[in-house]
């Protein structure tokens, strides 16, 4: 029980971590389908300590050229994005003791490589450009999780992350690892542990942005849902599906997003997830990795994202 205690810190963290693409400015935005959930991350452990997470997200996905995309401070016909985000996420489980509501905080420090390519005047034409670079990304802060334990096998919880703009951001360029934005994002996470030691969990948050003023973009408000299903293969091994989806339910606005009508969106993704909970020596940790296919998008890059996670705990 101690094992999966600790294996649960990562996730009230690792469920806030995942950043990238979607229907925003730039068509880049913050989550990536399917990448939101992680195991057990509506179970905040009765257990106090520090978690490290260490996670990597690789993207790659493309605009169709017939859509118009803002990207800074130009205006595209279709997008090429390609983006490895690792980020170094710190958990801090408090004594609260066993009672049904346990509470953690969180921090995470990413790293972003992004490369954008993108058609000025269209693929026919052959006017292109492109532009790469790796440095830090927002900032990712949760002050507070808290979990509600319904019983042995049920879970919930309340969290509000937020990112600060406090990554690299030059509106001149057409790759940011930064946004330029505060986003918040009020999160619920559920989890139901099943027999034999598989589970279902779900997340679904709310991102709200406020407007970059460099280039007085403000993107819409994002609904998004992820969930995921396991069962056990093997001793510390568990395969399942892992799937999301991500809604748009606000018009972008401002002078740009005016000529592109709002730039609405949306993209829903599927994709197998493999987990392990086991011991590094003495110490118990947790590895998992999966691959999301986008099975359908409008107005952000349609492509693949791979990721992988390991929890160590500290103290």
């Amino acid at each position: 029980m101690k094992l999966r205690s600790l294996r649960s810190a990562l996730w009230c963290a690792a469920l806030m971590a995942p950043v990238l693409a979607l229907a925003t400015e730039g068509g880049i935005g913050r989550p990536i389908t399917g990448q939101q959930v992680y195991s057990d991350a509506g179970i905040v452990p009765p257990t106090p300590g520090l978690v490290l997470t260490l996670g990597s997200i690789y993207f790659n996905g493309e605009l169709d050229g017939s859509r118009q995309v803002s990207v800074g401070r130009v205006v595209s016909a279709g997008l090429e994005a390609t983006a490895s985000y690792n980020i170094a996420n710190l958990t801090y489980v408090w004594n609260t003791g066993p009672g049904r509501w346990n509470f953690a905080s969180a921090i995470g420090l990413p790293v972003q490589y992004t490369k954008a390519e993108i058609d000025i005047a269209g693929r026919r034409l052959g006017v292109s450009r492109s532009d790469s670079n790796t440095h830090f990304a927002d900032i990712l802060v949760n002050p507070l999780v808290a979990g509600y334990h319904f019983s042995e096998t049920e879970h919930i919880a309340f969290s509000l992350p937020f990112y600060a703009p406090t990554g690299s951001y030059d509106p001149n360029r057409l790759a940011n690892a930064g946004q330029n934005t505060w986003t918040f994002s009020p999160t619920v996470a559920y989890t139901r542990l099943l027999a034999g030691g598989g589970e279902f969990t779900a997340v679904t948050a709310i991102d709200f942005y406020t407007r970059n003023d460099d280039t007085d973009y403000k993107n819409g408000a994002v609904f998004r849902i992820d969930a995921m299903w396991t069962a056990t293969i093997a001793p510390q091994w568990h395969l399942g599906v892992v799937g999301g989806w991500i809604e748009q339910l606000q018009d972008d606005s401002g002078p740009t997003a005016d000529r592109l009508n709002g730039f609405k969106g949306y993209s829903v993704g599927l994709g197998p997830i493999v987990t392990w909970a086991g011991k590094f020596g003495n110490q118990p940790a947790a590895f998992s990795a999966r691959w999301v296919y986008d099975v359908d998008a409008k107005n952000r890059p349609k492509g693949n994202g791979v990721s992988l996670s390991l929890t160590l705990p500290f103290l």
